[in-house]
């Protein structure tokens, strides 16, 4: 094994390295246990005490880290990109699901998980990684109006590629790993059933990932994969199965959302207000400009959460900051200099 083979020559860290036997690569999260590649082999890393409970950056898979004791991970390396959401629930915080990835296919299944709603929150999340956004619309023998769902797909995709593959027949594999270089990252993302884990086995001609069928009333799958790993692809590039994702909640400002939809920005530009918000000003070449309804009133739901993450996160660093020069000068009254 090599830190090449695991992607090094795709990472430039921004201080050099001096011992490439104390960094490795996370290959495999399953709750607090890490595997990581290193120069020397494959190893089964702990978090250090220190890092576990500092507020700095834990590790998520594909991160870059540093090792001490040849097994426990004490810092995390600067990410070059990374996959996040909001973390579910009522807290306002940043769940990073993957990092320093090159590519991220965004897989839907053109049964009953065929959304286009879902699909442009995806959007959203994956330019806003920084990796090159691919969809994937899997299942493509269930359709026979194939051409015209792709179309639909690239009308809200805009320069996104939109490849139609079926995993299960094999068919499309080979535009998969076009989209891929070598010692490159990718990561597949989606709901439950969506054809993830068959994805991974057609590409490696053998089943690895174990795969389950979904309900034909509503195409909902289980949870196949539970935990998250990187895999050694043919082609000498590596790809992340990631488990479903239930709730597609933004991590993104209003600009990620904007870049998402430019055909939406490309009209507003010929709004006759500069600050139009396209609900209902005369001249807004945005509602006349024959925009799907339904894309509309996404891109405003969309733009609404991200505004109100954007506060929320200014509101949390502002408490933090009060915070900490707080505990400062308790500290210099409780020190004072002397004269």
């Amino acid at each position: 094994m090599s830190l090449k083979s695991a992607g090094w020559a795709r990472y430039t860290p921004e201080t050099e390295i001096d011992n490439l036997n104390l960094v490795g690569r996370v290959a495999l999260v399953r709750r607090d246990r890490f595997v990581v590649w290193t120069e020397t082999g494959e190893v089964t890393a702990t978090v250090s005490g220190h890092l576990r409970h500092s507020e700095e950056d834990q590790p998520c898979l594909g991160d870059w880290v540093r090792l001490r004791d040849g097994d426990v991970i004490w810092a995390v390396m600067p990410r070059r990109t990374k996959l996040s959401r909001r973390e579910p629930g009522t807290r306002v915080r940043e769940q990073v699901m993957a990092a320093n990835l090159d590519v991220l296919f965004v897989v839907s299944g053109l049964d009953g998980d065929y959304n286009l709603r879902r699909l442009e929150r995806y959007l959203v999340m994956a330019r806003e990684s920084g990796a090159r956004p691919v969809v994937l619309l899997n299942k493509a023998d269930l359709r026979a109006d194939l051409d015209e769902v792709v179309e639909e797909t690239e009308r809200v995709a805009a320069d996104v590629p939109v490849l139609a593959i079926s995993a299960i027949r094999g068919a499309g594999m080979d535009s998969i790993c076009g989209q891929v270089g070598p010692e490159e990252t990718a990561a597949l993302i989606g709901s439950s059933g969506v054809g993830k884990s068959a994805i991974v086995n057609a590409l490696l001609g053998e089943e690895r990932q174990r795969t389950s069928s979904v309900r034909e009333s509503d195409s909902k799958g289980r949870h196949t994969t539970t935990h998250r790993e990187l895999i050694r692809m043919p082609g000498e590039w590596l790809l992340m199965d990631l488990p479903g994702v239930r709730e597609v909640q933004l991590w993104s400002d209003s600009e990620g959302v904007e870049d998402a939809f430019e055909d939406i920005a490309e009209l507003a530009a010929q709004c006759r207000f500069r600050d139009c918000s396209h609900e209902g000003e005369p001249g807004c070449a945005v509602r006349d400009g024959g925009l799907d309804p339904m894309r509309l009133r996404s891109y405003h739901k969309l733009k609404r959460e991200a505004s109100f993450l954007e506060r929320q996160t200014d509101w949390l660093l502002a408490k933090e900051t009060r915070k900490k020069w707080n505990a400062i000068e308790k500290a210099v009254r409780r020190h004072p200099k002397r004269g």
